[in-house]
């Protein structure tokens, strides 16, 4: 897991972390590969107090804190959606140019 982490982030691929074992490898392919944690996204907190302390060792806030402890990548899950509309609202939400705003001191 660690491999895929460092490898993800040279070639710019976005990873969702989920859960503890995901955490510890992120921690390694960082000190592997620094700048690494740029490319990846916090799903969720693990109530795992060890999630938390590495999560803040990376510098990444978790998109939701549920309380979840369920496994199999269900806090990758959740967050999927809040990616999904953050990206298309990234895409295609409209610039005051484009919405005909002339006075943006208003």
């Amino acid at each position: 897991m660690t491999g895929y982490l460092a490898e993800a982030s040279a070639r710019g691929i976005p990873v969702i972390l989920d859960g503890i074992v995901s955490c510890a490898a992120a921690l390694v392919a960082e000190r592997l590969s620094p700048g690494a944690c740029d490319w990846w996204v916090a799903g969720h907190r693990s109530t795992e107090p060890a999630a938390t302390i590495a999560l803040a060792s990376l510098g990444l806030e978790p998109l939701i804190d549920l309380g979840l402890r369920l496994g199999e990548g269900t806090g990758a899950l959740l967050a999927i959606p809040l990616l999904t509309a953050a990206a298309t609202t990234l895409a295609e939400m409209a610039t005051f140019d484009s919405a005909g705003v002339t006075d943006r001191d208003a």
